[in-house]
């Protein structure tokens, strides 16, 4: 069988597939990475905390598998930390999850690949890749709550053909079910549900102490073009938001709009927050477009139905 480089977080999901890949005979090596505060941060509600570096080396040990730990935090600073800050200061709402695995995760995986000789890298995702012809697709996993692909459309063919998802044909209850049986380290440990790098997923305090003049007041903008209140600073606010708003109204306010140029937040009804279409892009054709697709905007709803339309000279 092959060599893979697995990449490790302590948690369930990658143990898992550390395991099962060494089930189907690969010979395994494990992987994690010291990202941000990985030296002070010690619980397990993050992949980069120092108790997770170590409960990957644990899981490693009883697997009998070799684990390796790769510091990536000045690349991780100036690749993901930078750009999510500065996306958040342009009135953008940043997917910081994504920027890792193209910049940092999957790169540095293939890097070590190379180092010791691996024909394939792998990782606790949910997702599935297809080879046809000679062409590797990026698959759903079975498990429609866990699907993960929308956290991996960055990476190009070839990176997905170097790719193996064993979890992609899993739910992520069969995955717990195998941990507990194996009594494996990772059985028991909380899913990791924050950044990373966002102590208590608080994100505007993070943003305000490392750029602290982008707490900058700025007009709240009702429908009909009246000052409603004042914001304290545009990366606290996300189009669709309700809550945090602090203004009065009759009815429910949302934010429909952010306007960086002129440090305003746009507020309105539920219906005006909706939108009928949208601008994309940084896309990556791993096939060729088609006009009929699906298309959603946050991980974990659900697929609507979409026109594509490509404009002269886009991307």
């Amino acid at each position: 069988m092959a060599k893979v480089v697995v990449g490790m977080s302590g948690g369930v999901d990658s143990s898992v597939t550390a395991y099962l890949l060494r089930e189907q005979g690969h010979e395994v090596t494990g992987v994690s990475f010291m990202l941000w505060e990985a030296r002070e941060r010690t619980d397990f509600r993050t992949c980069c905390s120092l108790e997770a570096i170590n409960g990957a080396a644990e899981t490693a040990k009883a697997l009998g598998i070799t684990h390796r730990v790769i510091d990536v935090r000045g690349d991780f600073i100036d690749k993901v930390i930078e750009p999510f800050v500065d996306g958040y200061l342009h009135g953008i709402t940043p997917n910081p999850c994504v920027l890792c695995n193209l910049h940092i995760k999957f790169p540095y995986l293939l890097k070590e690949a190379g180092v010791i000789g691996a024909e394939f890298i792998s990782t606790g995702h949910y997702a599935r890749v297809e080879r046809v012809d000679g062409h590797c697709l990026l698959k759903k996993g079975i498990d429609p709550v866990k699907d993960q692909t929308y956290f991996l459309y960055v990476l190009n063919r070839d990176t997905l053909c170097r790719l193996l998802f064993p979890l992609g044909n899993y739910t992520k209850e069969s995955v717990r079910e195998i941990a507990r049986g194996l009594k494996l380290p990772a059985a028991q440990r909380p899913e990791s549900v924050e950044i990373c790098f966002i102590p208590e997923g608080d994100y505007p305090s993070f943003i305000s102490n490392i750029v602290p003049e982008a707490a900058k007041p700025g007009p709240i903008i009702g429908p009909d073009g009246s000052v409603l209140g004042t914001h304290k600073g545009i990366f606290n606010y996300t189009v669709g938001q309700r809550r945090g708003l602090n203004v009065s109204s009759a009815e429910p306010l949302y934010v429909i709009k952010i306007d960086p140029e002129n440090n305003a937040i746009h507020v309105g009804s539920r219906e005006m927050a909706f939108k009928r279409e949208m601008t994309v892009g940084d896309l990556n054709w791993t096939v060729p477009p088609v006009k009929r697709v699906t298309a959603k905007i946050r991980s974990m709803m659900r697929d609507e139905a979409a026109e594509l339309l490509i404009e002269e000279g886009g991307d």
